[in-house]
C-alpha cells in the first residue's frame, strides 16, 4: 500500500503520514516501490496503526478498499464493477442484503446478467470479461456488501477513489453542491419552467447536472474525458435521478465532441482549469468559434463558445471561470465580440473558497444564445458577492447577493438600479474600452464612487459607530476575568472514550441530514414534519460558526429525506473545515429548539444524567482532538465517530462545562465587535476615497 493508501486508512492527510514516517523510528520500513514512492506491507502499517489507537473501525467501504488494492487488475475490474453498484441498488432491500451470501459460482452468474444490465448506462463496459472471472468473487462480495451496508453511493467512491489512482487527470475538481445548486438558479429568471434539456461537456463525476435534475431537468447529457468519471457520473445520475433521460459519454469534448448535433436549452459547465494543449492547433477553423479563434492560452474562452454552441437561441449556459479570464489581455477581442452581441449577461464574483483552487475568488457567467431576430441588450449585470466579508462561505448570503440582483435584472433591465458596491447594470458602450475588463469589483467600485451620497454616508457612519461602541463594551465585560489556575507542575491525564463508544453505550446519539440515497449508521433521523411543512426555518453550519439565528429555510435542505430537528441540550459541531479554519461546537440556543438541521453539522445529544453538554462541546471540538479525527486535504471533514472525550464524574465534568460556556461567549463577542470595525471601516474608506467625506478636523467644502 502506498502512503496515499495510509492515509485513507487511518483518515488523516498525506502530511500526516509523511510525518509519522519521519518522526516515528518503529514506522514500517518500506516493503516495495521507489525512493520517491515507496509502499508499505498492509498488516504491518494495520499492526502499528492500532497499537497507537489510529486504526478506526473496519467498515465495509475499507475492506472494499483492501480487496481492490491487492487485486491483480484492479482498475479495469472497478471500472466494470460501476454498473454492478447501479443494478444491486435497484433490487429491494431483501434481494440486496441476500446477494453477499451467494457462493461464488452462483455470484459469478448473478454478476453477468447485472454487469450486461448496467452496460446500457454507460458504453465502454460492455467487455466485462474481468468480473466473470472466479477470482473476482471476492471483490465482488466485498463491493455488494459495502452497497448493502454503506449505500450506493459510497461503494460507487471507493471504486472511483480505485479509477482515479491510474489516472493522470489534472485540473478537475469537484463543484461544491451549493455552488452548483446556485448555477442552476440562474438557469431561470425564478418564475419560469426550469429548462428540460441541460448539458454539461466536462462533467466529471456529474455534481452539476445533479443539481439540474433536483431543479426540474428533465433530460441530462454529460461528458468526460476521463472514463472513470464519466462513469461515476453515470451511476450517480442513475441513483439520484432514476426517472430522468441520462446519457453520459467519455471523451474530450473540444476535440471529440460526443454531441455534435445537441441542441440544448441549458448548459452548465466547470471546465478544466489551466489546461493549456487543448487542442488549439487541431481546432483552428472549427465552427463553433463565432467569436473568434480562442488564443492558446484562453482555453475557457474556448469552453465559453463550445457551449454557447450547443444552445438554441435564447437557451442560457452558466460557467465557473478563473477570474483572469475577465481581464487577461490575449481575451479582450472575444470579450469584446461576447459583449456586444449580447451572448454574456451577467459576471458574478464568488468569495475565495466558494471552489477548488481556494485560494481564488472564482467568478461566474452567465452566457444566452442571441436571438437573431431580436436586439442586443445594452447593458450586462456585474455582481460582487465577494464584496462583505465573508470568510465563512455563507452561501445563504451568496445565494442572496446573486439572485436579488439577477432576477430584478432579467425582470426590468432598463428600470433596475443594483445595489451600491455590490451589483450593477453596466452600459455595453462603458464596457467596450481598450482593456474590455469585465472584472466586477474593479467595474462596480467606480460605478459606486459616482453615485455616493454624503449626507447618507455621514448618518450611516453614525449608526455603525454606535454598534462598534455597544459590542466593545460587551467584549471588555467579558475579557475582565482573565485568571484561570494552573493545573500543577503536570497537565493533567484521563482516560478517554471514543464518540462510538459513547453511542454503544447509549451515552450519547449522533444524529446528520444525510445526502439522498445514503443513510446515517446512528440510526434513522426523526421524520419530517408534514402539517408544518416550509414554516421550520434551518440552522446551517455559517449559522453555528457566527453563532447567529437560524438563516436556513427547509427549501435549501436535500428533498425525500427524513430531517433531524434540533432539541435543547444538543450539541453541535461543524463537520467541514477550511483551510486554516477550526472546528466550532456549541450547545443549540433556546431560539433553535425545533428547527431543522442542516447540512454539514453534526449534532451529539447526550444522556444528560451522564454528560453535561457544554463539557462535550468543548471536548469535541478541541484542536487535537478535531486533528486526530480529520480527513481531506482543501476541504476537511471531521470524521464524529474518532472524536475523543474524558471519563470524568459529572459534577467535572459541569465545572468544565461553564469553562467552555465562557470561551464560547467571548469568542462570540470577539467576533460581533470584529464585524462592526470592519463595517464602519470600509464604509469610511469608501467615503473618503470617492470624495464624499472629509477627514475629521475638516469644515465642509
Amino acid at each position: 500500500m502506498t502512503a496515499a493508501d495510509i492515509s485513507r486508512l487511518a483518515g488523516v492527510t498525506r502530511a500526516t503520514v509523511s510525518n509519522w514516517r519521519r518522526r516515528h523510528p518503529d514506522f514500517p520500513a518500506p516493503a516495495g516501490g521507489t525512493d520517491t514512492s515507496p509502499t508499505y506491507d498492509l498488516d504491518a502499517v494495520r499492526a502499528w496503526l492500532s497499537a497507537r489507537g489510529q486504526l478506526p473501525e473496519d467498515t465495509p467501504a475499507d475492506r472494499l478498499r483492501t480487496t481492490l488494492r491487492t487485486h491483480p487488475g484492479a482498475a479495469e475490474l472497478a471500472l466494470h464493477l460501476l454498473p454492478v453498484v447501479l443494478v444491486a441498488a435497484r433490487l429491494d432491500q431483501g434481494e440486496r442484503e441476500a446477494l453477499p451470501a451467494l457462493r461464488d459460482d452462483a455470484l459469478l452468474r448473478w454478476v453477468r446478467s447485472a454487469v450486461d444490465d448496467g452496460a446500457k448506462v454507460f458504453p465502454g463496459t460492455e467487455d466485462a470479461a474481468a468480473v466473470y472471472a472466479p477470482e473476482a468473487a471476492g471483490p465482488l462480495r466485498a463491493l455488494l456488501q459495502c452497497v448493502v451496508t454503506d449505500g450506493a453511493e459510497a461503494a460507487t467512491d471507493v471504486l472511483a477513489e480505485r479509477l482515479l489512482e491510474d489516472t493522470g487527470g489534472t485540473s478537475t475538481y469537484l463543484t461544491p453542491r451549493p455552488l452548483a445548486d446556485l448555477m442552476a438558479r440562474l438557469l431561470t429568471d425564478g418564475t419560469g419552467a426550469f429548462p428540460v434539456s441541460v448539458l454539461d461537456p466536462a462533467c466529471g463525476t456529474g455534481s452539476l447536472l445533479a443539481a439540474a435534475a433536483s431543479a426540474g431537468a428533465g433530460e441530462l447529457h454529460g461528458q468526460d474525458i476521463l472514463a472513470a468519471q464519466a462513469a461515476q457520473a453515470a451511476v450517480r445520475l442513475r441513483l439520484s435521478a432514476p426517472e430522468t433521460a441520462i446519457t453520459v459519454r467519455m471523451g474530450d469534448s473540444l476535440r471529440s465532441d460526443a454531441f455534435k448535433d445537441l441542441t440544448a436549452d441549458a448548459v452548465l459547465c466547470n471546465p478544466p482549469y489551466g489546461v493549456r494543449d487543448w487542442g488549439h492547433d487541431d481546432l483552428a477553423y472549427d465552427q463553433r468559434w463565432a467569436y473568434g479563434v480562442p488564443p492558446k492560452g484562453e482555453p475557457e474562452l474556448a469552453w465559453v463558445q463550445h457551449c454557447l454552441a450547443h444552445l438554441a437561441p435564447g437557451g442560457r449556459a452558466v460557467l465557473l471561470m478563473p477570474p483572469a479570464v475577465a481581464e487577461r489581455t490575449a481575451g479582450r477581442r472575444i470579450r469584446a465580440q461576447l459583449v456586444r452581441d449580447g451572448a454574456l449577461r451577467a459576471v458574478v464574483s464568488l468569495p475565495q473558497g466558494a471552489a477548488t483552487p481556494l485560494h481564488i475568488g472564482l467568478h461566474l457567467w452567465v452566457l444566452e444564445r442571441p436571438d437573431p431576430q431580436a436586439e442586443a441588450p445594452g447593458t450586462i449585470l456585474l455582481v460582487d458577492a465577494a464584496a462583505s466579508e465573508n470568510r465563512d462561505l455563507d452561501w445563504a448570503t451568496i445565494d442572496g447577493t446573486v439572485l436579488s440582483a439577477w432576477r430584478p435584472y432579467l425582470t426590468d433591465q432598463d428600470g433596475f438600479t443594483g445595489a451600491p458596491g455590490i451589483a450593477a447594470a453596466m452600459p455595453v458602450t462603458d464596457l467596450l474600452d481598450e482593456a474590455v475588463d469585465l472584472t466586477p469589483a474593479r467595474r462596480i467600485r467606480t460605478a459606486s464612487q459616482q453615485a455616493l451620497r454624503p449626507a447618507l454616508l455621514t448618518r450611516q457612519a453614525s449608526e455603525l459607530y454606535g454598534q462598534l461602541s455597544r459590542t466593545a463594551t460587551d467584549l471588555v465585560g467579558l475579557s475582565a476575568d482573565g485568571e484561570w489556575p494552573p493545573a500543577g507542575d503536570r497537565p493533567r491525564n484521563w482516560r478517554t472514550a471514543t464518540v462510538s463508544d459513547l453511542l454503544r453505550g447509549g451515552a450519547l446519539s449522533l444524529l446528520h441530514t444525510a445526502s439522498p440515497g445514503r443513510r446515517t449508521r446512528s440510526g434513522p433521523p426523526q421524520p419530517r414534519p408534514e402539517a408544518e411543512s416550509g414554516a421550520r426555518p434551518a440552522l446551517t453550519a455559517a449559522d453555528v460558526f457566527e453563532n447567529r439565528p437560524a438563516s436556513g429555510t427547509e427549501a435549501d435542505l436535500p428533498a425525500g429525506i427524513a430531517l433531524p430537528l434540533i432539541q435543547a441540550s444538543d450539541v453541535l459541531l461543524t463537520e467541514l473545515l477550511g483551510v486554516g479554519r477550526t472546528a466550532v461546537a456549541r450547545v443549540a440556543e433556546p431560539g433553535e429548539t425545533g428547527c431543522f438541521l442542516g447540512p454539514h453539522l453534526l449534532l451529539f445529544r447526550p444522556d444528560q444524567r451522564r454528560l453535561d453538554p457544554w463539557f462535550l462541546a468543548g471536548f469535541l471540538a478541541a484542536e487535537q482532538n478535531v486533528n486526530a479525527a480529520a480527513t481531506g486535504t482543501s476541504i476537511i471533514r471531521v470524521d464524529p465517530r474518532r472524536l475523543r472525550v474524558p471519563l470524568l464524574p459529572l459534577a467535572e465534568q459541569q465545572r468544565y462545562g461553564a469553562a467552555f460556556r465562557s470561551l464560547h461567549e467571548l469568542r462570540t463577542a470577539a467576533r460581533r465587535a470584529d464585524r462592526a470595525a470592519e463595517d464602519v471601516t470600509r464604509l469610511l474608506s469608501i467615503g473618503l476615497t470617492g470624495g464624499a467625506l472629509l477627514p475629521r478636523g475638516h469644515g465642509s467644502a
